[in-house]
């Protein structure tokens, strides 16, 4: 693996373009355009004010930033840096502000919800869609950029209404049996929305594309119920956690429970390997604690980490919520499929510094990795079965069908990786901190294949 050096970044604003050739990064009231080969800046850019959130238009032309404080959006080309354009919504306030699939119309939710406002780049023309709801997610668009779907609230009653993105002319507008819709997403292939109710209680509906209800799946009454829910790439499984720890899997054809997944205190399954964090300090010679060796920050007095495989059975640490305080930290609320549909990552959130990941062709148990601190950030490589986290210290970790590596990041001056991004290709990752990031190359024979894999993963836990 390869670094770069470290770069300046505000509130975690970095993104790489959707074509893999440029880095974007927010400094303050700056937008900063990179090239990801040789990370020179192309294009400098100046905003009216610090910019709350950045994207970057489908076609990699357009940069988007808002200023939510002044209701304000501004919008920056690369291919002719002297054009730009501004958009002010007033005095009824910016909250939200994001491209539509064209990339070149601009959807802005104003402050309470109280409309959608669409702005065209090419006519200038403005459309505003009423009623939006304030949910989780209440906006998706199909993954071919054809509709967008929209919950609203009329009248103490929640709707779904589902738009052609050519014109934005309305082309199902139906009633949810939702108490209170939370959020909705489409099935990657673009045939079926999933809504989900508020997680009072557990109610997941599947809708075709032109309103039909397809089946209602609940799995208990008069609990907490959905805390996530999530495709699989393939649009073959819908997985759904929620507040009793466990994520239930619905196949495509039935919409029936195929799997339930179960984050026990105690693994005996011997089919799963059990990665467990080890933290060490390197041993320092004399010689290395002379002055020009020692500075601020210096990597002589870091903490080593590595992993080693633990023996059945594993007892995992568990954090027993507090059931005085609101929205309870328990349950299931992060899950990931890898781009292949081969496995399935998920947090349960009174195991915090714990990840499991599933083998969906076996629903069964494939790894759990536990780590010295609670999990902030994990997300599989768009490209093979690479699952990369982080846990808020200067280490990434990775693992593979192969095994588990921790890296760490060697920036000066305490770099703590807060976040991740892959690049598009699957070749680099993205380390985000506080107020920097950094760039790691992965190197080409990275991605096991998962014939060898299978034959030697339990002895082979490599560390970097």
């Amino acid at each position: 693996m390869n670094f770069s050096e470290v770069f300046k970044q505000t509130n975690q604003l970095c993104k790489v373009s959707p074509d893999g050739k440029y880095l974007a990064t927010c400094v303050q009231y700056r937008l900063v355009v990179r090239d990801m080969s040789t990370l020179q800046i192309l294009h400098l850019y100046t905003c009216l004010d610090q910019i709350s959130h950045m994207d970057w238009s489908s076609d990699s032309l357009f940069i988007l930033c808002a200023m939510y404080k002044r209701g304000m959006v501004q919008v920056w080309s690369l291919e002719q840096p002297d054009w730009h354009c501004k958009i002010d919504e007033g005095s009824i306030g910016l909250l939200s502000s994001r491209w539509s699939p064209d990339g070149r119309h601009i959807l802005n939710t104003t402050e309470f919800h109280l409309r959608i406002t669409v702005w065209s780049l090419c006519t200038k023309a403005v459309s505003y869609i009423k009623y939006p709801k304030a949910c989780q997610k209440g906006m998706d668009f199909s993954r071919d950029g054809s509709y967008m779907a929209l919950a609203e609230r009329r009248d103490c009653k929640d709707y779904v209404s589902v738009f052609v993105c050519d014109d934005w002319h309305l082309l199902r507008h139906f009633e949810t049996e939702t108490q209170d819709l939370a959020g909705l997403e489409w099935s990657p292939n673009g045939c079926v929305l999933a809504v989900w109710d508020s997680c009072l209680e557990y109610k997941v509906l599947l809708y075709s594309l032109d309103g039909r209800l397809l089946s209602t799946y609940g799995a208990y009454e008069w609990s907490l119920g959905v805390k996530a829910v999530a495709w699989s790439p393939s649009s073959q499984f819908l997985a759904i956690g929620s507040y009793d720890e466990k994520v239930r899997i619905l196949n495509h054809i039935t919409w029936k429970k195929v799997a339930q997944l179960e984050h026990p205190a105690s693994i005996n399954s011997t089919n799963a390997v059990v990665y467990k964090e080890v933290e060490g300090r390197a041993a320092v010679g004399a010689e290395d604690l002379s002055l020009q060796n020692v500075s601020v920050g210096s990597a002589l007095f870091n903490t080593q980490s590595k992993y080693e495989i633990s023996p059945l059975p594993v007892q995992i640490p568990v954090v027993k919520p507090d059931p005085e305080r609101a929205n309870p930290k328990i349950g299931v609320s992060a899950l990931a499929f890898s781009s292949d549909s081969r496995y399935l990552a998920t947090k349960n959130d009174n195991m915090a510094s714990v990840v499991w990941v599933w083998d969906t062709q076996k629903m069964s148990l494939e790894a759990v990795l536990e780590q010295t601190s609670a999990v902030r950030c994990f997300q599989w490589d768009p490209r093979r079965p690479r699952l990369a986290l982080c846990t808020g210290n200067s280490r990434l970790y990775l693992w593979t069908p192969a095994g588990c590596v921790s890296v760490q990041v060697p920036a000066e001056g305490g770099f703590q990786v807060q976040a991740l991004n892959w690049h598009c290709r699957g070749d680099a990752l993205i380390a985000i901190g506080k107020e920097q990031l950094c760039l790691c190359y992965m190197d080409a024979d990275q991605g096991t294949s998962r014939e060898s894999a299978a034959a030697h993963r339990r002895d082979h836990v490599t560390r970097l």
